[in-house]
């Protein structure tokens, strides 16, 4: 048995043979999930806080960044803030259009932006596409964060989400903090970075793989809902569309057709 029809059968048993009590025993099952709930929501704070006390490094290198206002250090990507949130996007050079899972993570963010900037917190989508190659795909999805380009600059390589041949050792390449085989040139990743008053910056936080679901609003909708994700769990996201693409009514069932590039369970 493949793992789609696995995943199929596995839902189908969830939403069609589901045990039905009575409401006095759902309430008691329901207290015994909360305590569980509960018990995640503090191990979550707790990470949250070893996340702000890990060691910073300082940021040597002056990276430029292509935009439509012009060329912009890093610095500038500030916008007068502390601290900057990058999305690494996937979207290289001569690519018809993003990958569809950074353009999934991207659709949650022109609601956040807002919010963020009034907690010192400025945004920014990075690719190495061109600034003309960006900003046509930005007016096809209608987004209005802020997106560069670092076409010009060593950012990505630096950051290890993109990989030129000489960066593969055996077919593999440094990413998610290891040596894994990953066969695209371009990976996801979200990084963080803060300015000081003296304007130093500093490299606070990366995460890669699967810790990008952190911009995956959707995802904790569809994790309280029966079916849950209901996607291929050896290869998730396979379901994702850019979202002008999706037909009418959602399939009810994942297509085979390739949908994300990039989203491999780790």
């Amino acid at each position: 048995m493949n793992t789609a029809t696995a995943t199929a059968e596995a839902t189908a048993t969830n939403t069609t043979h589901h045990p039905v009590v009575s409401a006095d025993q759902w309430v008691a099952e329901r207290q015994l999930l909360l305590a569980r709930e509960k018990e995640l929501v503090h191990l979550h704070d707790e990470i949250a806080r070893e996340r702000r006390a890990l060691p910073w490094e300082r940021v040597e290198k002056s990276y430029v960044f292509d935009a439509p206002e012009g060329r912009r250090s890093l610095a500038e990507l500030f916008e007068g803030r502390r601290q900057l949130l990058v999305q690494h996007f996937m979207f290289g050079p001569g690519w018809e259009q993003g990958c569809p899972s950074c353009s999934f993570m991207a659709d949650h963010t022109d609601g956040m932006t807002v919010h963020m900037a009034h907690r010192d917190v400025s945004f920014a989508a990075v690719s190495r596409a061109t600034l003309a190659e960006i900003e046509r795909f930005r007016e096809r999805m209608g987004w209005k964060f802020r997106w560069v380009s670092s076409s010009a600059s060593d950012f990505n390589r630096d950051f290890h989400v993109s990989f030129a041949a000489e960066d593969r050792v055996d077919g593999k390449v440094l990413y998610n903090y290891g040596m894994t085989t990953f066969p695209q040139t371009e990976a996801p990743g979200v990084s963080v970075f803060y300015k000081d008053d003296a304007g130093e910056i500093f490299h606070t936080y990366s995460t890669f793989g699967r810790g990008v679901e952190v911009m995956m609003g959707t995802y904790n909708m569809l994790d309280l809902v029966p079916k849950g994700r209901d996607e291929n769990p050896a290869y998730t996201m396979d379901w994702v569309r850019h979202h002008d693409r999706y037909e009418p009514a959602a399939p009810a069932k994942p297509s085979a057709e390739a949908g994300s590039c990039c989203h491999a369970k780790a």
